[in-house]
């Protein structure tokens, strides 16, 4: 199984029949109404894909699974979107609204050969997804985003990118806008 599932924040109508009461009283401590519709949204998307209401919990390294640990998990959200993948294999996902300006912080994330890849005004959102979703695949901490995780080729017209996480091997990442947003995510 693999799946990238995106949408909207969802209301309290539409995510109240699949989340738990627990996690109802765990999002009303959170002091953002966005904040909380994020939480009960990107849950309800995983129990309506999977067509049940599976435990969802936390691995040592922060990211979401489930506790029956039949699927991988990884989740992402930004104002207006929520991005999740769910897969038999380990996943990363990042989404960001492409009207944040990347381009006031590139130098802390955009190596000179990673600018030099595309000149389209998306692209510092495209990198910074890109190395989001690789520091998430790797589930480690302390990775630098300028010296361990690398863009080394982009290909925009089939909506590939290809990364590397601290010289390893190559790793394909699936790039898209949509809604106003850039996704990249590793299935």
């Amino acid at each position: 199984m693999k799946r990238l599932l995106t949408g909207p924040l969802l209301d309290a109508g539409e995510t109240g029949p699949w989340v738990a009461a627990a996690e109802l009283a765990a999002a009303a401590a959170f002091g953002s109404a966005r904040r909380r519709a994020e939480y009960l949204t990107w849950r309800t998307m995983v129990r309506r894909e999977l067509g049940r209401c599976v435990e969802i919990t936390y691995d040592a390294a922060g990211a979401p699974c489930l506790a029956d640990g039949s699927a991988f998990l990884s989740v992402s959200h930004c104002p207006q979107r929520v991005a999740v993948c769910i897969s038999d294999a380990p996943c990363a996902v990042d989404v960001e609204s492409e009207e944040r300006d990347f381009g006031r912080v590139a130098d802390r994330y955009m190596t000179s050969s990673e600018r030099a890849l595309s000149a389209e005004p998306w692209w510092p959102a495209a990198v910074w997804c890109a190395k989001e979703t690789l520091y998430k695949y790797a589930r480690r901490r302390e990775l630098d985003l300028l010296r361990d995780l690398r863009v080394l080729s982009l290909d925009a017209e089939a909506g590939r990118i290809v990364g590397s996480i601290a010289g390893g091997a190559p790793l394909s990442l699936l790039m898209r806008r949509e809604e106003g947003c850039m996704l990249v995510c590793i299935l």
